[in-house]
Parts: structure tokens; C-alpha cells; sequence
């Protein structure tokens, strides 16, 4: 069959097209893209298999249905998208640090980290997020919604991501594996910060003192450290936290909650990070090692503040007196010297300490018993 170049009918250009279909696509261009208009909501396309496309969602057709088993695809180019699960394929990579990612948007939304770029903006606070995503889950805290429901306890969620997390807690399921060490997990970020210390890596750097982080999250709260800021106010006492964890954990202490408990002993606790620590008293883990003696740990709280013994590191620093510690808790303790807190009272006399341990010793004499 002979070739037959077809010129488009409105540009100036001498650009020719090999099929009259390309001719019509690149008409469609210069009169403003309507030349192919859906029944059903007039929306209008440029191209036409874009139209066949669009139509899948009014129809609810699937065509499209991966080899690798039988999920099908509105789109031919999510079918494409989703192949690179199982290819491993990431064909996108970030110009700035060279990580790569299975969709273009995932990629676009990642280079906002590099450039700064915040385009998506909260109409109540102004708050600025690099995703659209993000951004309507942020705003559900002004509205109160919780629009993902868990069938299993009724648990409300935000985001649908979190509730998928949350329902791997009644079907057991923990989907993402690591490659290294096989331990694995209900979320995929969770995942990702544990690959890190298998690498080593700490990709969430602070522009003030230099500190490494594995999460991104965990460096927003560190950099609190400086500016001082404390965004998470408790309704009963007014006390602040940099830290929404903290702050959850902290009015358990007005409501009297105890959400987590152990299936060995049933002792139970305010904070899911205490539970977890005590549950390895009974798995006998020691997940957290030292680098320098090789001492391991329960808890990575502990671990880190072990590590300050080799580095000399004392992060935590008196307001009053400039006297400085390794552990958070030794400062509060400390603090207490200057502000005459005594938080722990005796239920007997009504007496009352600054340490827990010398209220410990002192009921021990209401109780007749030798310290």
C-alpha cells in the first residue's frame, strides 16, 4: 500500500501525519481540543480513544486485566502503572537525588521536596501542602470528618491509608516484607524506615544543627526543638507538646485510659510505644543494638540515650541553670529543683515528692516493710 503523508488542514506548518487519524487529533489541538464529547456529562476530549477511556467510568468497564492475576483497569495506562509492581520497574526517577517511583504524579509530588513547592493551600489555616491528598486529609481535622470506617470495630480514620493499616490489625495480614531480614509489616512506611537500618541511611537532614532522621516526620518534630513551637495544646491543663503522640498519650492520663495491653499478662498502657517495649520482656527481643559495645536494647528510647554515653552527646539543657543530660526525663526530673514541682503524693499521709522512687520508699514505711 502506498504511503500517503496527510497535511494538517489548519496550521502553517509543513508538519504531515501518516494516518488521517493523527490529521484529526492534531485539528482537535488548534480548535481548542473539543472534538469528541461524552453523552452522558458533555465532558469533551481532543483525542478519541481518550473519550473510550472517560466512557469506562460512566459504564463501569474494566477491559483491562493484568496477566499476572485478575485485577482489571478502567485505563490502559493505570494497567501499565500497576505492572510495575510486578516488573519491579520504576521508570520515573528525580532529577535532584535520583530516586525512583512506578508514577509520574508520585514523582512530581516527591520533587516538591527538592524545589519547595507548596500549591495545595488550606482555606482555614493556610496551611500549604505538596499534595492534594494530604491536603484534604489535613482538612478533616477542622471539619471533624472521618469519612473511612473500619467494618470490624467501627474505627474511624481520616485517610484511606490508615484505615487499610488499621484492618491488617483483625486480619493479621502484613503485606510488606523486607528483602534483607524477612521481618515483616503492616505499612509500607514503616517498612521503608526499618530498610534503614539494614542501609544506614537517614535521608531527613536538619538545616540547624545537622541531625539525621530516618523519617520525615520525626525531623518536623525535632526541628520544634528550635523554634520552640509546641502546636499541640492539652484541652484539660493547657500543657503543650511538639508532638501529637505525646499529647494523645498525655491526656490518657486526665481520661484514665489504658488502650494497649499485653496478651501475656494483661498489664496495660497510655502509650503504644511502652506497650511494645514491655511485650519484648516476654519475646525476649533486643532489637536495638550498640555500635560501639555492642549492647542491645529493649526499647530505642533507651538506645539512643546508651549511645550519648560513647558520644559525650547531652541534648537535653536546663533553662535555669544550663546543667545539661542525656535523657529527657532526667532534665524534667531536674527542673523539678528550681520549680518545687512534687507530682507524686502519698495516698496514705498526703505527702508529696519529686521522684517517684523516694515516694516508692516512703510508703514502705506506712506499710511496715524494709526498703
Amino acid at each position: 500500500m502506498q504511503h500517503v503523508d496527510h497535511p494538517c488542514s489548519i496550521c502553517a506548518s509543513n508538519e504531515t501525519f501518516g494516518q488521517q487519524r493523527n490529521v484529526h487529533r492534531q485539528d482537535g489541538v488548534h480548535i481548542g481540543g473539543h472534538i469528541c464529547t461524552s453523552d452522558v456529562c458533555n465532558k469533551s476530549f481532543t483525542q478519541q480513544w481518550s473519550l473510550k477511556e472517560y466512557q469506562h467510568i460512566h459504564t463501569g468497564e474494566h477491559p483491562y486485566i493484568c496477566d499476572v492475576y485478575d485485577k482489571s483497569f478502567r485505563d490502559q495506562n493505570i494497567l501499565k502503572v500497576h505492572q510495575h509492581i510486578h516488573t519491579g520497574e520504576l521508570p520515573y526517577i528525580c532529577d535532584f537525588c535520583n530516586k525512583s517511583f512506578r508514577k509520574q504524579s508520585n514523582l512530581v509530588v516527591h520533587q516538591r521536596i527538592h524545589t519547595g513547592e507548596l500549591p495545595y493551600t488550606c482555606d482555614v489555616c493556610n496551611k500549604s501542602c505538596r499534595n492534594q491528598n494530604i491536603l484534604k486529609v489535613h482538612e478533616c481535622i477542622h471539619t471533624g470528618e472521618l469519612p473511612y470506617t473500619c467494618d470490624a470495630c467501627n474505627k474511624s480514620c481520616r485517610n484511606q491509608n490508615i484505615l487499610k493499616v488499621h484492618e491488617c490489625i483483625h486480619t493479621g495480614e502484613l503485606p510488606y516484607t523486607c528483602d534483607v531480614c524477612n521481618k515483616s509489616f503492616r505499612d509500607q512506611n514503616i517498612l521503608k524506615v526499618h530498610e534503614c537500618i539494614h542501609t544506614g541511611e537517614l535521608p531527613y537532614t536538619c538545616d540547624v544543627c545537622n541531625k539525621s532522621f530516618t523519617r520525615q516526620w520525626n525531623l518536623k518534630v525535632h526541628q520544634r526543638r528550635h523554634t520552640g513551637e509546641l502546636p499541640y495544646t492539652c484541652d484539660v491543663c493547657n500543657k503543650s507538646f511538639r508532638d501529637q503522640r505525646n499529647h494523645k498519650a498525655h491526656q490518657r492520663i486526665h481520661t484514665g485510659e489504658f488502650p494497649y495491653t499485653c496478651n501475656v499478662c494483661n498489664k496495660s498502657f497510655r502509650d503504644q510505644r511502652d506497650h511494645k517495649a514491655h511485650q519484648r520482656i516476654h519475646t525476649g527481643e533486643l532489637p536495638y543494638t550498640c555500635d560501639v559495645c555492642n549492647k542491645s536494647f529493649r526499647d530505642q528510647r533507651n538506645h539512643k540515650a546508651h549511645q550519648r554515653i560513647h558520644t559525650g552527646e547531652l541534648p537535653y539543657t536546663c533553662d535555669v541553670c544550663n546543667k545539661s543530660f542525656r535523657r529527657q526525663w532526667s532534665l524534667k526530673v531536674h527542673q523539678r529543683v528550681h520549680s518545687g514541682e512534687k507530682p507524686y503524693t502519698c495516698d496514705a499521709c498526703n505527702r508529696s515528692f519529686s521522684h517517684k522512687c523516694v515516694l516508692k520508699g516512703h510508703m514502705l514505711l506506712h506499710s511496715k516493710q524494709q526498703p
